[in-house]
């Protein structure tokens, strides 16, 4: 039987470790364009004399739109497929990235309308594009793979800041804060370029062969996601308008407002990382801009250790027991009780036991990071876009109010102490939030609408 399983490995073809590949690389472009404010900010908030509060402000103008937009962009996703719809948003965000680089040729006044209104573009644009990589994996990936496969394109966002970090900070110290954005918003449209001429789905792609595709159907990937139009034509037509009876099932199932909840507070520290770490170095701990980019390395390549750890532990979990449950909740709250050390370094204050802590935070934060595994385990087929959009929309509800709740507490205390304290209590609530709320995992089968 092992000889016979060998050939069969031989022959399968391996597409679809290209296609969680792309995934991942876009997803480090698409965070590293959420952080270029981040690390422009310090140069940015001086030359435009802004406080704590105004720059908490803006900070959140990429969530508004973003959390806005989501159930929009999943039905999007729904409608048309994931592959032309990430395409255009790629190369709209990166535009308005580009875009942001020009503000400083504004007055102050009007550089800060601007800025906020690009952030607010930006964000719309990037809606869908989670909720579209939990459609391409479920589509491309069996179930005792999802796990790693999620926790792998998700590990973007920490390699985003390992890779880009110390690049844009030192361009905003040798060039000036705008060449950030310009810079990172190029990137972004050959990126965009890039995926319209690689990026298939399951049954329409070049390089599939019939062992790969029996392989992962067999395994309970979703291929029918994102088939060409004439397979699916009856279907989409029946998807011409947004099925708000879903949004209500999936709105009112406790196990999926568990999963939000928790997206909601493990999402917190994500935010936290993209816009007030990089200024708590230089503000709090007397970094550089420069020492600052490549100091938020440590604790990023922790995160993406621990999220590529995170898949990997639970696709082993899953194999070895069976139970989806046991597999996706022990990593998750085993890693948002270890997120909670990032209030030790309001005890300490060398600079490398500061690093150590947040390091080791966010280790834990990428092992718990598996709330997209979840997603595509859970979200009904005829609605995967809509509830991708919605655990989005959720989570990401903390882009808009962890900037601006540290902004306050910063000007408010003078101090970073009471914003960490913030951030460890989102990730205990989202560790209870799966032990209590949550439940059985499984995917949610809805109910015909009479």
């Amino acid at each position: 039987m092992s000889a016979v399983m060998s050939a069969a490995d031989v022959k399968r073809s391996r597409v679809r470790l290209f296609i969680v590949t792309m995934l991942f690389l876009v997803t480090t472009v698409n965070y590293a364009d959420r952080a270029t404010l981040s690390i422009a900010g310090p140069a940015l908030s001086k030359e435009l004399n802004l406080d704590p509060v105004a720059m908490g402000w803006i900070f959140s103008a990429f969530g508004w739109s973003y959390v806005v937009a989501q159930v929009p962009g999943g039905w999007l996703l729904d409608r048309y497929g994931s592959r032309l719809v990430y395409a255009f948003c790629i190369l709209v965000w990166s535009l308005f990235t580009m875009m942001q680089g020009w503000v400083g040729f504004l007055s102050a006044g009007a550089a800060v309308v601007a800025l906020f209104a690009l952030r607010l573009l930006v964000g719309v644009a990037e809606a869908p594009s989670f909720p579209a990589n939990a459609r391409i994996v479920a589509a491309w990936f069996p179930g005792n793979e999802r796990g790693t496969a999620s926790a792998f394109f998700n590990s973007g966002q920490y390699f985003a800041t390992v890779i880009f970090a110390p690049l844009m900070a030192w361009i905003a110290h040798d060039y000036g804060w705008r060449y950030v954005f310009f810079v990172m918003g190029g990137l972004g449209v050959i990126m965009g370029l890039a995926w319209i001429k690689t990026v298939y789905g399951p049954k329409e792609h070049p390089s599939i062969n019939e062992a790969e595709f029996d392989y992962i159907k067999d395994g309970g990937a979703l291929v029918d996601l994102d088939a060409p139009k004439n397979d699916l034509k009856d279907e989409r037509a029946t998807h011409s308008v947004p099925k708000w009876d879903h949004i209500r099932q999936l709105l009112s199932n406790r196990m999926m407002l568990g999963v939000y909840l928790g997206q909601y507070c493990i999402n917190t520290l994500t935010y936290f990382f993209l816009t007030w770490f990089p200024v708590y170095l230089v503000k709090e701990r007397g970094l550089s801009i420069l020492q600052a980019g490549f100091v938020a390395t440590l604790p990023a390549l922790c995160g993406f250790i621990g999220g590529v750890l995170g898949g990997i532990i639970s696709d082993v979990i899953l194999r070895r027991t069976g139970s989806l449950t046991m597999a996706r909740k022990i990593p998750i709250v085993g890693g948002m009780l270890l997120s909670m050390s990032i209030i030790a370094c309001n005890y300490v204050d060398g600079q490398a036991l500061v690093v150590g802590f947040m390091a080791l935070a966010f280790f834990g934060k990428g092992i718990g990071a598996l709330g997209w595994a979840v997603v595509s385990d859970t979200s009904p087929k005829e609605a995967g876009g809509v509830s991708g959009g919605l655990f989005n929309a959720f989570g990401n509800l903390s882009s808009i109010t962890t900037p601006i709740v540290i902004g306050y507490i910063v000007a408010a205390t003078k101090s970073f102490n009471g914003a960490l304290v913030f951030v460890g209590i989102n990730a205990l609530v989202a560790a209870i939030a799966y032990l209590v709320v949550v439940g059985r995992i499984q995917r949610v089968v809805l109910k015909r609408s009479s």
